[in-house]
């Protein structure tokens, strides 16, 4: 007797486990995981690139605008107040003299940038 199966209508139809495998990994390639990974994670990628990078561009412009406008108010402060102290050393001390001087330019820029409001 040979010991292949009985073909027939009663006889059970049965594949080898090894020939399904076979059959889906030369169908969808035998690295199908790593591709299914790679693209989600590029799609994760995309969809976080558009959402939270303009929020991190805009929070930072943010900060280091605030920082400057900071830094800038204390210049300003520390550049004043040098200005002051070269006008009572250049005034010889005479205090009313430098206050009168730096009040001037400081009423004629206002009254410049008063002018261009209204113009």
């Amino acid at each position: 007797m040979s010991d292949a199966p009985i073909a027939g209508p009663s006889a059970p139809a049965t594949r080898s486990l090894s020939s399904i495998s076979g059959t889906s990994q030369t169908l969808l390639g035998g690295d199908w995981p790593v591709k299914a990974a790679d693209a989600v994670e590029r799609l994760v990628d995309t969809i976080r690139s558009k959402t939270t990078g303009p929020a991190i561009v805009a929070s930072r412009l943010l900060v280091y605008g605030l920082v400057a406008i900071v830094l800038a108010l204390i210049a300003a402060v520390l550049l004043l107040t040098l200005l002051v102290r070269l006008f009572v050393s250049i005034c010889q001390g005479q205090v009313w003299l430098a206050d009168l001087v730096m009040g001037g330019l400081f009423s004629f820029a206002g009254l410049m940038l008063w002018r261009r409001r209204t113009a």
